[in-house]
């Protein structure tokens, strides 16, 4: 009994030292496998922290490369400057800086000419246009997100001003008056920098428009001022939390704002059919979806009276003549060019009837002829095709947009 009982223990026993050394084993191979992993993980951390530090000395070293590169570029260019300011003739050598600008685009406005054109942006909010783009300076990518604003600033060329020549003269003969006359002031003179006159030193404006939608390298907008065929420099966006100045302070004579409003407006009672017949050719280039949404424009933009300062004081024999080839209509935000004694005369003469005479407002190439009392009563008269032609290319329409302004 006692042997067997030996027996058995001894079984026992050298089960469990098998079972120990298995166990040793074990461990041993897991603790080696382990070591190895973490030799290879190491290897392979060393080498990626050596390829980042490699990278992060070659991005240092285009980055250098790249600030000196243009320093030089910097250098070159004001050094080029000075040379071709130096190499003028003394008797042009005005001291001039010289900057490579050149429009980006062209607006296709519903106003084809200067008359009617609103003189600030955002009064007539049905007045539409159509921004095109040259995509070999600006690629369509470049209005990705402008979509999201609600409105943008648009810097602009006055291409139609009749006194560019100046541009190209002396300073000393240029004749640019340092005043003018502001329509508010009823002929009343003030700096010209305390105005928005369009004719400046450099004949650049700057509006603001409601952005409606943007495809491809177009945009369309709303609220513009204008006129078909302007130049345009550059667009940015409108920021209100920068743009929009709370306690801004301007002139009291700024401050009335109906100075300029007329007290209503009526049509004919052949006014509508004759836009019927006219809304035939109109319709295929046209910003506006009917003959009633284009009468809706028309009643906006003759909400103010648009007649230019020197037309309200003008001899109406001669407000019957065209002036610069254009119909009878406002033609600046100032007067530049009528003198003092002029204006007295014509307000003596200022006693006939203005509801004889007949004034002119062109819009995407149809000629609206209305009348105008001393009262500010508007009467449309009739609508017809004019002489002017719509320059709005086949594709900035209507029914390009309507999609993207629901």
């Amino acid at each position: 009994m006692h042997e067997k009982k030996w027996v058995i223990g001894t079984e026992v026993m050298r089960g469990n030292i098998w079972e120990t050394q298995w166990l040793t084993v074990s461990i041993t191979v897991t603790v080696t496998a382990i070591s190895i992993s973490a030799y290879v993980l190491k290897r392979k951390w060393n080498h990626l922290n050596s390829k980042i530090e490699e990278l992060e000395a070659s991005l240092k070293s285009c980055s250098d490369k790249c600030a000196s590169e243009r320093q030089g570029r910097i250098r070159a260019q004001l050094a080029l400057r000075k040379q071709v300011t130096q190499s003028q003739p003394k008797s042009q050598n005005l001291n001039l800086t010289s900057y490579p600008m050149i429009p980006i685009g062209v607006v296709h406005s519903c106003f084809s000419t200067r008359n009617g054109t609103p003189r600030q942006p955002l009064l007539v909010p049905l007045a539409r246009a159509c921004l095109v783009f040259n995509t070999t300076r600006v690629p369509p990518a470049s209005l990705e997100g402008l979509a999201e604003y609600s409105h943008c600033w648009i810097l602009y060329v006055f291409h139609l001003n009749t006194d560019l020549e100046k541009l190209w003269k002396h300073p000393s003969k240029s004749g640019f008056k340092a005043k003018v006359r502001v329509p508010r002031l009823k002929g009343g003179r003030k700096g010209l920098f305390a105005t928005r006159s369009p004719h400046r030193p450099c004949p650049i404006g700057l509006t603001v428009a409601k952005v409606e939608a943007v495809l491809g390298n177009m945009i369309l907008l709303s609220g513009v001022d204008l006129v078909d065929g302007t130049p345009v420099l550059d667009i940015k966006p409108y920021l209100p939390y920068c743009d929009s100045i709370q306690e801004a302070a301007v002139p009291n004579w700024l401050m009335e704002d109906n100075l300029l409003s007329v007290a209503s407006i009526s049509f004919s009672d052949h006014f509508t059919s004759a836009l019927e017949d006219c809304w035939i050719m109109a319709e295929k280039k046209s910003l506006y979806a009917s003959t009633s949404e284009f009468q809706s424009l028309i009643k906006q933009v003759l909400s103010w009276d648009i007649r230019s300062l020197s037309q309200r004081n003008r001899p109406h024999d001669t407000l019957l003549k065209k002036e610069n080839d254009e119909l009878l209509g406002n033609t600046s935000d100032v007067d530049e060019h009528q003198e003092e004694t002029t204006l007295v005369r014509e307000r003596e003469q200022n006693a006939l009837n203005s509801n004889e005479i007949i004034y002119h407002l062109i819009l995407e190439g149809l000629d609206v002829s209305y009348r105008i009392d001393h009262d500010g009563y508007v009467i449309v008269e009739k609508i017809s095709t004019s002489d002017v032609q719509d320059n709005k290319p086949n594709f900035c329409n209507y029914l390009t947009w309507k999609d993207k302004m629901q």
